[in-house]
């Protein structure tokens, strides 16, 4: 099944390099380039990629506001964003506005596409040299108590036991594979585990799945 994919990018080589390496892949079409966030936001609504590259810094609309209308319209379309700097307020807010994984601008062609794929299947995607560090930092600046944002706990309730314990370890940024190690079972009982959590958390997917676990309070910055 062939992933179609909008790159955005105010910078005509990004966009280019990006979309060759991208269209080279047998799985992975590039089905339209955008200069700018209001453009990403039009070819979204015309082509329902899977994935739209939003590129944080662009002109006319930026990659935040780009990436808050496309979650907000079409869900169906997941949102990488690219940014130049490990951690910044621009990642933080991303979360919010619905964005399902990062990248940085230096990101090695093959981890591009694999990034590709994991948030087109569903993943979530951290650039693997800041997850911890993101995790960490966010649930500092988001949770010190409760606030405006906080989720009710009455979803939290919703969870069975291992339910609760397999958001607990992805708050954490632990992959399926560890997951199923520390529960000591098979990694298909984790994504059904997974899969459960989303639904009834009404969460997009994994990295949505962080911040709620800090806002909620089910998880506390700092705690193994």
């Amino acid at each position: 099944m062939t992933i179609r994919v909008v790159v955005a990018d105010d910078q005509e080589l990004v966009r280019a390099g990006f979309g060759m390496i991208l269209d080279a892949q047998p799985d992975i079409e590039v089905v339209a380039e955008a200069a700018n966030g209001a453009e990403a936001v039009e070819r979204v609504r015309e082509l329902a990629p899977d994935v739209l590259l939003l590129d944080v810094r662009m002109p006319v609309m930026d990659g935040l506001e780009a990436a808050r209308r496309v979650c907000a319209e079409h869900p169906g379309t997941k949102v990488i964003m690219l940014t130049t700097f490990d951690v910044d307020d621009y990642v933080y807010d991303a979360l919010y506005a619905g964005a399902s994984g990062f990248l940085l601008k230096d990101v090695r062609r093959d981890d591009l596409a694999h990034g590709v794929r994991m948030v087109a299947s569903g993943e979530a995607l951290l650039a693997p040299s800041v997850t911890r560090r993101l995790i960490s930092e966010f649930a500092a600046r988001r949770s010190p108590g409760p606030g405006p944002q906080r989720p009710p706990s009455r979803l939290l309730e919703q969870l069975t036991a291992r339910e609760a314990e397999t958001l607990r370890l992805l708050a954490r940024g632990l992959s399926n594979a560890e997951i199923a190690g520390a529960l000591v079972v098979s990694e298909h009982t984790v994504k059904t585990h997974v899969s459960n959590v989303l639904a009834k958390l009404q969460l997009r997917d994994r990295v949505h799945a962080v911040v709620f676990a800090y806002e909620s309070g089910a998880v506390v910055a700092g705690e193994e």
